[in-house]
Parts: structure tokens; sequence; C-alpha cells
């Protein structure tokens, strides 16, 4: 049990080799999914300059920005001028500010690395964490965003997540309903990032803060509540949208994704709902959250944000959509989850004096390259049953054991570690014995 000190810092972890070996399982799944719909790696640096990232993620996002302090003879600033990566999708704008013209187009990119946020930390929620992304820039076609959820879809259906349900709404829905009820321009994002909280707090907490923290009326807070909520919020909503043209805009991107997906994704894995909100300021226009029983929050996000890139380079606006797997909080839904490691060896090599260390250095290598995990006894002992145990622990399937008699016939005993069984086979043909 390590002691408080040699903990790591809060909101990150150790990963011993059961859970190393579930993880990498998990990588190599949704890099396949992700290489198989065309989309191609791309790694960016741990570390941005600080004013790559802020602004980028509305003021409660630049919060949770890890800044790094200025070096050497600046140090005793104070000041920062780096920061570590809060997402992929910033890195990924600049990327394609820089590259632009080297880049294809639509340039479709994943990328799996590490991102960090000054987050508080709880269940299923850190500070360093792994997030599984891709993305497609160029194309503003609905049939990229739907690439999008089917490519998402299919890496959490491959891992195995049970139960989960894609949530669709559209920025433009959000934007149409807070021109319908008449929430003044300067006050519609801290409205947006209070309704973000409506799967987290009870609707009389909610109504509360817009009309404490945001200036809404009673009245206006408490029927924009109540018809994200209701049980019939889809159909309110559509109503209220009749007379907005950037709702109804909205709208018609829900409903032509939805179309699009209707051939991929089952009908009970995906729907609109109008309340959901994502609370990055950058979106702007299909967005989705993934749920799953027993998780908090989201395992799985993204949507449109047409004008970040353009916010980036200063250039013209270039289409974009991506979405990101949760892969923190979805590893312990995995049926892997809580299995013991693979064994650590194939083959186990005995090192039963110094006058056999030779053979089994070269014994070890030639199975080694007979595509077996192999490794060489490294402790001090000499005794035959101390190295057996060694290799049981080890999860050998055989072991070799090579004595002075063996030495001297040119032998090698090949024990098989289940049974018990042991065979003798010359030294030079022992990595033959495993190829077979």
């Amino acid at each position: 049990m390590a002691t408080e000190s040699f903990l790591p810092p809060s909101g990150t972890r150790d990963f011993l080799a059961a859970e190393s070996e579930i993880r990498e399982q998990a990588f190599a799944t949704v890099r396949d999914v992700f290489a198989r719909y065309g989309f191609q790696p791309l790694q960016t640096p741990a570390f941005e300059r600080l004013e790559v990232l802020t602004g980028k993620y509305g003021d409660e996002g630049d919060k949770l920005v890890f800044k790094i302090l200025r070096r050497g003879e600046h140090e005793a600033t104070g000041e920062a001028d780096l920061a570590l990566r809060y997402d992929h999708t910033v890195p990924l704008a600049r990327v394609v500010a820089a590259y632009g013209s080297q880049l294809p187009t639509p340039y479709k990119r994943y990328a799996l690395a590490p991102v960090w946020r000054a987050d508080r930390p709880g269940k299923g929620r850190f500070r360093e964490f792994v997030q599984c992304d891709l993305d497609v820039v160029g194309t503003a076609s609905p049939l990229a965003d739907a690439e999008i959820v089917s490519a998402l879809h299919e890496a959490l259906d491959t891992l195995g997540v049970p139960e989960f349900r894609f949530l669709v709404n559209s920025r433009k829905v959000l934007v149409g309903l807070l021109e319908v009820y008449e929430v003044p321009a300067d006050a519609g994002g801290g409205v947006l990032i209070t309704l973000d909280k409506l799967d987290k707090l009870r609707p009389e907490a909610v109504v509360q803060e817009l009309v404490e923290g945001r200036g809404l009326s009673e009245s206006t807070a408490s029927s924009l509540v109540a018809d994200l909520t209701a049980s019939d919020s889809i159909a309110r909503i559509r109503k209220e949208l009749t007379n907005s043209a950037i709702g109804q805009e909205g709208l018609a991107e829900v409903d032509r994704l939805l179309d699009l997906l209707s051939g991929t994704v089952p009908r009970e894995r995906i729907g609109f709902v109008p309340s959901l909100v994502r609370g990055l300021d950058y979106y702007t226009g299909v967005i989705y959250e993934v749920t799953a029983p027993g998780m908090p929050g989201s395992i799985a996000s993204g949507g449109r944000y047409d004008g970040l890139i353009a916010r980036m380079s200063g250039g013209a606006e270039t289409p974009a959509c991506g979405g990101s797997l949760g892969i923190e909080r979805i590893l312990p839904l995995l049926p892997s989850a809580g299995e013991k490691p693979a064994p650590a060896l194939d083959v186990a090599v005995t090192v039963l004096g110094d006058d056999q260390a030779d053979a089994a250095f070269r014994m070890a290598a030639a199975v080694r390259r007979a595509g077996l995990r192999t490794g060489v006894y490294l402790g001090s002992s000499g005794k035959l049953a101390r190295q057996l145990k060694w290799a049981a622990a080890e999860g050998a399937r055989f072991c070799l054991i090579h004595g002075d008699r063996e030495q001297a016939a040119g032998e090698v005993i090949v024990r098989d570690m289940t049974s018990g069984e042991q065979t003798t086979h010359p030294v030079a043909r022992v990595a033959e014995f495993f190829t077979k």
C-alpha cells in the first residue's frame, strides 16, 4: 500500500500492468475504428503558447487551463507564457492555420493523447486524462457530422460499452430559444452556461441562478426551464421556434443528422434533446453528448465549430466538426475491467549457475526470435525450486531448465508449467520446438 507521500498528485494516476494492458487494448480498438473511417493520426506538443489556448473555452473553461510559469530569469515574475494542452481541438485549429496548404481537403484527423485541466478531481474526473478525438476540417456537409457520430458509435460498440445513448441538439436551436425568450445578447452566453447545469441541478436551482446570477425575470427563467425539462419538451421547443429563422435552421440540422444516421445507429441509441447545451464557446451548429448508465456526465461528445479556425488564423471561416471519446470514463464500463493482467512471459529460462548464464541468454534470444515473450531468471539463487516458483509467478507457459548435466549433453529440458510434463531437446533446436 503506497504511503501518502508516494501517491501521485491529486487527479492523476499510476497504471500498473493490468490497467495498462486494458488501456492499450482499448486505445488500439479506437485507433483501428478511426483509421477504418479514413482518419489520419496527428500529434501535437503537450503544451501550447498561452494565448493560443485562452479565450477558446469560455470563462469557465479558461479557468481550468493549466498554466506554466515563465522560466529562468523570468521565473520570479510569477507570469505564465505557456499552458498544458486543454483538449485536441484548439491544437488542431492551430495546425490547420499553420499548415493549411499542406493538408488534404477535407482534412480528417484523429488524436489519442493526454490533456490536462485544473479541475476538481471526482468520480470519473481527472486533471490528467487521455482524449480520443477525431475531426473533419474543410467541409460544411452534414455528412461529415454524421461520419463523426457513426465512428464514435462504432468505437463505443466495439469496445463493448453497454446501453450508451447519443443526445443531440444544435447551438442554433439554443440561439433561437434565447431569441424567442428575449434574452439580451450580452447575457446569452451566461444563460447557456447555467442551462448546461440542468443535468446536474434541480430545475428550481437553475431557475434561481438564471434570475439571481444572469438577470432574467422570474417568469422568463421559469418558462424557459419548464419548456426544456418537460416530458414533451421536443414538441414545446419546436413550437416556440416556429418564428425563429436560426432556430428553424438548427432544427433542420438535427433532423438531417438523425435521418443520415437512421441506417447505422439504432433509434434507441440516439435522439434530439433540446436541453443539451455543451458549454464550450466555439460550437456553432450540431452538438451531441453520449451518456451511459452508472456514469455521471458524458462519456463522449462533439459538434460543429465552423468559426474556431478563423479565430485562430484571422483568415476566412473554415468549416469543421469533431468528436471525442472520454476514454477514462469508458474504461470502467468495459467487460474487461477488473481482469487479471495477461502473463508477462511465455517462456522462462532458468540460470542454475554462472556457467549456464551465457547459454541461457543465447537460448532466450533464439526463442524471442521465434516470437515468444521470453525472460531469463535475474535473481541470485541457483535453486531450481525457487526459479520454477518465479516462472509460475510470471505466468510462463514453459520453463527451460539447463543445468550442468544438460550443458554437457548439449540439451535443454522444456517443462510445461501447466501439466508438469518435461521433454528434452537439443539446445540448437529449442527455438524450432516453439515454432512448431
